[in-house]
């Protein structure tokens, strides 16, 4: 590198602002094309005197400014984005003063921050919503746009009377009224949890909107509100705030300081809510209620609950443009349109992202909203402890062993999974050197290793001592601004141990531990000796974690488990043991983050496939027979597929409480592997795992057909949100036998994959059946694409799926399914959704993107067409450059000439995160550059670099 900056933003560029902001009083006449804005913003001087005040103001139209009691002049400096008020006479230490401001912001189309268009139902005046993180506010009115500027919010809204809802943070104070010329206002008041001005919001739109009573068990009772599209199905609507307020409370009874005390009275008011609310909903006498309710009155006297909300309506707002699946704001949160509902068309992933995302973005009203990072490098502390919430949640309804094993397939999957991600050149440390857009710090580093690095922690507390800590942070900093260390800080207080040099490792670094371990049993002395090693990268601080353990012996008997923190290169335990044992089983729950690399033998992995107590290291035993099989194959393209793991895999689908506990999910095998010397080589990774699949069904047909015909077959379900898990995991077991059979691509396979796509009454089956038929030689397959085709392309539901599954195509010829939709009537470059679903899935798809010729074309064309467009999608598709140096050589140059050519397009003003993080990756490549440089000639020094 020069002397050139690798990032716009460090942390030296975030200090302590000279002010604090007390309150803003803020007036928005929209209108369709421009806004008004009126901002009344309260401060109060610190200890010094100020001459001049700067405010974030970025394309805002200024039309005045002033300071009642002081005499100013103001300058605007639009390269910054600064609005410069000099005050004639300095504002005196600890001195309240107001700044008064008029100016004009505009609605875009596909900058999705500040004020936007969303999609706008037809005849309706324009949609329009704000998405402030991080730095969406100043696109709104001039300010200190800084996390710690955190101030209470009184907001009048003043609109077309056409839109249904006008909406922003906060109470009602003065409700909607006719003011002019067919015009609206209505007032809001944020007063009770000051506010982050990334957490503002404001919306204009028309929707259908839907409430539900929601009451805890102390009697304290608020408003659920969802807005969804106008047309939305009232059953729906009703079900996704049945979800909402199921999460609520759930959040209310099972976290906070004392979470995991007195279960037995939680579960027991968790069930009494319940029947509470389906009483008052079937209009039941009051006798009844109130004998619940005074029950669970009574038992709420005898726990410490978690969170529980402040304000009088908590509000859902469907947005189907955004670069996020939701946002937080005080009081509001915007969802994805396609997620805010399980719609018909909506898949289980969908369904399972929609449970996700309710309980995420409430429970940010304490982990982000009422306590706030310090600064954009701090992000990942609101959503880290958030997302391990989520999980919590999740599982509390899919299983624990569910919930950790698909967090476990997220990490390992190939296509974006997270260790992958962090293993390449464009990944940052949770708490990276610096940024360009905050939007690059929104990564699969914050949503799934920081929680990761959470849950580590808890791993070495123990779950009680971490409950007392979160909650003591969230007591202390109330209001407040708090750092990584604050954090840290309460977690050790209440642990008794140290984890600030542990979190300076996990946060400031990027990658993770690999652990190679060994065990040795000496017959002579009846012991086992369990021997652990961490290999050392000298660009690396030496990484510590929790590691867990059991031994297992033949009759299936657990003789010894522990867990140990390893903080030095090495650790060795022994183990008395009067036999040798059957398996050892390693990172149990995978409990650290990284990779294991542990080789007993084909047969002690098998029986630990089989038999191991602890899903997630049962699973990975199972993944470690597959990747060295693929690998075996890889090497030698002619070799049978090795019939003991395919009797192994058919013993599997035989499992049924194996399958009941974690769906079709443990079946995954993965065209990805560890090995670096392998793990690059995307289309002979690709072939290798078909051929392990394609053996398998051939040889297990039989028992594969009847776990598809059986679990095809409807069973009696419970009720609510139960029901809707035991038959998602059933459709998940029933087609992943179908992912076996489907690999076959036999006229009797295709005559399965019609059916279920024909006859098919979810969304899933007729999703899944397709992408096969997509992916195999099917007749039929023209016409089903065609069909497919017209039933998604008025439907956003079902056009996401329908371009996500023609983004995973198997054969480069064809590419031109992702061509013609891309230039379909039906697809659009500025929304989203459009561009993750059918780029974002294509860039993923790194045998067909990264490993021909066509695909490179396409991928560079989107690339330099999306750039100026929406830098966020394209930043993440980047990510699929990062390890140009372990590809085949082949493919490294015309690589390095697609980043190359990005550079030369990318404006380094206007599109910072797309160039410098293509600069990054191309600086961070020095194998793939040498190749290109052989070819082409010496890249000039101070170029890209």
């Amino acid at each position: 590198m020069t002397g050139q900056r690798q990032f716009t933003y460090y942390p030296s560029d975030f200090g302590v602002i000279p002010v604090d902001v007390c309150h803003m009083d803020l007036t928005f006449d929209i209108y369709n094309t421009r806004t008004i804005v009126q901002s009344q913003m309260k401060l109060r001087a610190h200890d010094t005197p100020i001459e001049t005040l700067s405010l974030n103001a970025k394309n805002l139209e200024i039309t005045s400014v002033s300071a009642p009691g002081h005499e100013i002049s103001y300058t605007c400096d639009t390269e910054k984005s600064l609005l410069h008020i000099q005050f004639r006479q300095p504002v005196m230490p600890n001195e309240e003063f107001a700044i008064h401001t008029e100016t004009i912001c505009h609605p875009t189309s596909n900058i999705l921050e500040g004020l936007y268009y969303d999609v706008t139902p037809k005849g309706a005046p324009p949609q329009q919503i704000t998405q402030c993180q991080q730095w969406g506010f100043q696109r709104l009115v001039p300010c200190i746009d800084d996390m710690t500027a955190k101030c209470t919010y009184t907001t009048t809204i003043i609109a077309d009377n056409r839109y249904t809802n006008l909406i922003s943070n906060g109470d009602i104070t003065i409700s909607r009224h006719p003011v002019a010329d067919g015009r609206d206002s209505i007032t809001y008041d944020n007063s009770v949890t000051p506010m982050a001005p990334y957490l503002f919001f404001l919306g204009v739109g028309t929707y259908e909107t839907f409430t539900r009573p929601f009451e805890y068990p102390d009697g304290t009772a608020f408003t659920l509100e969802l807005l969804g599209p106008p047309g939305t199905d009232a059953a729906l609507a009703e079900n996704a705030l049945e979800i909402l307020a199921d999460s609520i409370q759930w959040i209310y009874l099972f976290t906070g300081r004392e979470w995991y005390r007195t279960p037995v009275t939680r579960q027991e008011m968790y069930r009494l809510s319940g029947e509470r609310d389906r009483l008052i909903q079937s209009g039941a006498p009051e006798d009844e209620i109130w004998a619940i309710r005074s029950l669970l009155l009574e038992m709420n006297g005898t726990i410490t609950p978690g969170y529980k909300y402040t304000g009088t309506v908590y509000r859902e707002i469907g947005m189907q443009n955004s670069d996020f699946g939701g946002m937080e704001n005080v009081g509001n949160t915007t969802i994805t349109t396609n997620r805010l509902l399980a719609f018909p068309d909506a898949t289980d992933g969908a369904f399972e992202y929609l449970m996700r995302v309710k309980v995420h973005e409430f429970y940010h009203n304490l982990n982000g909203s009422e306590v706030t990072g310090i600064s954009p490098f701090e992000i990942w502390l609101n959503e880290a402890v958030t997302v391990h919430i989520e999980n919590a949640y999740h599982a509390f309804h899919f299983g624990e062993d569910y919930t950790r094993l698909e967090t476990v397939l997220t990490l390992l999957s190939p296509a974006g999974g997270t260790l992958f991600f962090d293993s390449g050149a464009s990944a940052l440390p949770i708490e990276p050197e610096g940024f360009n857009d905050p939007n690059e710090l929104i990564t699969g580093v914050t949503y799934v290793k920081s929680p990761e690095f959470v849950r580590m922690i808890e791993t070495l507390t123990g779950k009680e001592a971490f409950a007392e800590g979160l909650a003591r942070y969230h007591a202390r900093y109330q209001h407040k601004n708090a750092s990584r260390n604050d954090w840290i800080h309460a977690i050790e207080e209440a642990s008794g141990q140290n984890f600030t040099d542990f979190a300076d490792t996990w946060l400031t670094q990027t990658g993770y531990p690999v652990i190679t371990a060994t065990h040795a049993y000496d017959a002579a002395k009846q012991e086992l000796t369990l021997s652990f090693s961490q290999q050392q990268r000298p660009d690396k601080k030496q990484w510590e974690m929790p590691v867990t353990y059991a031994v297992f012996s033949h009759s299936g008997e657990k003789t010894a488990s522990g867990c140990f923190r390893m903080n030095t290169p090495d650790h060795t335990i022994v183990i008395a043991e009067q036999d040798e044992p059957a398996f050892v089983s390693l990172n149990r729950g995978a409990a650290f983050y990284g990779r294991l690399v542990y080789d007993p033998g084909t047969e002690a992995l098998s029986l630990q496939a089989k038999y191991d107590d602890d899903i997630t290291s049962r699973f990975l035993a199972f993944t470690r027979l597959c990747e060295t099989e693929i690998i075996r194959l890889m090497e030698d393209t002619g070799a049978p597929v090795e019939s003991a793991l395919t009797h192994l895999i058919a013993d599997l689908f035989s499992d049924e409480k194996l399958l009941s506990e974690a769906g079709g999910l443990f079946l995954t095998i993965f065209d990805a592997v560890g090995d670096e010397r392998y793990a690059h080589r995307y289309a002979d990774l690709y072939q290798a795992r078909r051929r392990l699949i394609q053996a398998t069904a051939e040889e297990h047909f039989t028992i594969i057909s009847d776990v598809y015909t059986a679990y095809a077959t409807d069973v009696p379900c419970p009720d609510g949100i139960a029901g809707d898990v035991a038959r998602l995991k059933r459709r998940q077991v029933k087609n992943t036998a179908l992912l076996f059979l489907a690999a076959m691509d036999t006229p009797d396979v295709h005559d399965i994959l019609i059916r279920q796509y024909w006859e098919g009454t979810t969304a899933t089956d007729r999703v899944i059946a397709f992408g096969h038929i997509v992916n195999s030689s099917c007749p039929e397959r023209s016409d089903i694409i065609r069909d497919c085709y017209e039933k998604s392309r008025n439907n956003p539901v079902a056009w996401e799926t329908y371009l996500s599954s023609l983004a995973g195509i198997a054969s480069v010829k064809d590419i031109g399914f992702i061509r013609d939709a891309a230039q379909s009537d039906s697809f659009s470059l500025e929304m989203a959704n459009d561009q993750r679903a059918l780029f974002g899935r294509f860039a993923q798809n790194k045998k067909i993107s990264l490993e021909t010729e066509e695909g490179r074309s396409l991928l560079e064309e989107v690339l330099l067409t999306l750039a100026p467009v929406n830098e966020y999608s394209t930043g993440n598709m980047l990510s699929v450059f990062g390890n140009l140096d372990l590809m085949k050589e082949e493919h490294q140059a015309p690589l390095i000439e697609i980043l190359l050519h990005v550079l030369d397009r990318a404006d380094p003003q206007k599109t910072p995160s797309v160039y410098n993080t293509a600069r990054r990756i191309r600086a961070a490549s020095p194998v793939a550059t040498a190749v290109w440089e052989r070819e082409n000639g010496k890249i000039f020094p101070n170029t890209y670099t």
